[in-house]
């Protein structure tokens, strides 16, 4: 079934606390007839959005094409976590990939923090950008794994923003019983995504980019200049950027055999009031170090928005405010009588070595997804580094594509039984304590 109406109806935003606290803008109109341009973007994503703004204030003719509107997949969805690093932490890229190219990608995704935060501060501060987030573990040996990862952080690159909390000290940040302990970031944090998302959408326009929403791309015809078809028009363009991730229908091969689809989860409660100081001693964002993790946060109206992977099927689950009502106090006991008032689901994109897919599918077809829960920061980036290698500068491009992503054995035929069998099997972990 095509990822973009498996879960959806089209145009529809979800029934979402981010939803039901931002402006959502009038609806735009579907691209008709035939347009020539320099760059067509498929996806109005954070990713395809960050590309449009950059590629117009260069001075490119760019449109953006999406099947439903700006912000409606991933990037207005998510639990609104800026992380630092990549899904592996530092001390695994440098040995996977030495310390060179380790030290690269930290100072590209240092940067993609650095640009949102700027964007958040001079442009779209309704995202409300909150510094602080916290990685919280179960035991003894994984807070020490983290301390050893916040010791190499500023031993090699002097990053001073990150400190591991031991078991006396947990609990006065998050007032669980479960946690042995907690590396916070607070050189990361934590944003409204889909006000955030929306505000990508009126700087490109603002730049000169032009986004038609109810879109859908059914072809992407290779060649010099490429041809972009959707059921009501087409483009003629000289490059073109793919970036719908995990709602990127099966447009090129290379593409979706290298990105699956996950689904996660968020429930919204009703608002806390006082019993917020029950739950966090300051206003940071936190994931935990389960396998299948768990990831949560206050709302500016002290609500908790309590995200997870209650379901690992390619559909949404019945029932989606329930079981998150029942994954809540599992975390926090003192909730156990909380009511959910939203509760709403996305897909993202991930990969096999859980890093970014950035692609040269043709000389003039770029694409990037996969970035496996960071993509907040690194999707914005993803976008950047494309604007530029389309203007003629790959360097920073190329340090992405050099990763090699590999497909998924059998392509994206068998991405879906693939992901049952890892999620079953990475949940049988969680539950071992493996």
């Amino acid at each position: 079934m095509n990822p973009l109406y498996r879960n959806d109806r089209p145009g529809a935003f979800p029934d979402s606390w981010y939803v039901a606290s931002a402006d959502i803008p009038a609806e735009r109109p579907p691209l008709k007839g035939d347009v020539t341009v320099d760059v067509c973007i498929v996806g109005a994503g954070y990713t395809g959005l960050s590309a449009a703004r950059h590629l117009a204030r260069k001075g490119l003719d760019v449109v953006v094409l999406d099947a439903h509107r700006a912000g409606f997949g991933a990037s207005g969805r998510n639990g609104g976590q800026v992380c630092s690093e990549y899904d592996y932490p530092q001390t695994t890229l440098i040995k996977k990939y030495g310390a060179g190219p380790a030290r690269l990608l930290w100072d590209l995704a240092e940067e993609a923090k650095a640009d949102l935060r700027d964007l958040c501060a001079s442009h779209i501060t309704e995202a409300r950008y909150t510094p602080g987030v916290m990685h919280s573990t179960y035991t003894a040996q994984e807070t020490a794994e983290d301390q050893a990862e916040v010791d190499l952080l500023s031993r090699e690159y002097g990053y001073d923003q990150a400190r591991v909390y031991g078991p006396d000290e947990i609990g006065s940040l998050v007032k669980s019983p479960h946690f042995h302990g907690g590396l916070l970031d607070m050189g990361a944090g934590h944003i409204h995504p889909l006000r955030y998302v929306l505000g990508l959408a009126r700087l490109a326009e603002e730049a000169g980019a032009r986004i038609f929403e109810r879109s859908e791309v059914h072809r992407v015809d290779k060649g010099n200049p490429a041809i972009v078809a959707t059921n009501k028009g087409r483009v003629t363009a000289r490059f073109v950027i793919l970036a719908g991730n995990g709602y990127l229908p099966n447009l090129d091969r290379k593409v979706a055999a290298r990105v699956m689809p996950l689904n996660s989860f968020i429930g919204a409660t009703e608002p806390l009031g006082a019993r917020a100081d029950e739950v966090f001693g300051q206003d940071i964002a936190v994931h935990d170090s389960k396998w299948v993790a768990n990831y949560f946060r206050l709302s500016e109206d002290k609500r908790l928005l309590f995200g997870g992977r209650p379901s690992y099927s390619l559909g949404f689950p019945e029932g989606i405010a329930a079981l998150m009502q029942k994954r809540i106090p599992k975390i926090f006991p003192q909730l156990q009588d909380v009511k959910i008032d939203y509760a709403w689901g996305g897909t993202l994109g991930v990969t096999i070595p859980r890093m970014p897919a950035v692609i040269r599918v043709a000389p003039n077809i770029l694409s990037a997804g996969g970035y496996s829960g960071h993509g907040v920061a690194l999707s914005g980036l993803a976008g950047k580094v494309m604007a530029e290698a389309v203007a003629g500068q790959a360097g920073r491009f190329d340090t992405f594509a050099d990763l090699n992503v590999p497909g998924f054995p059998g392509g994206a035929a068998f991405r879906a039984p693939i992901l049952r069998l890892a999620m079953t099997w990475y949940s049988l972990r969680d539950r071992l304590g493996v």
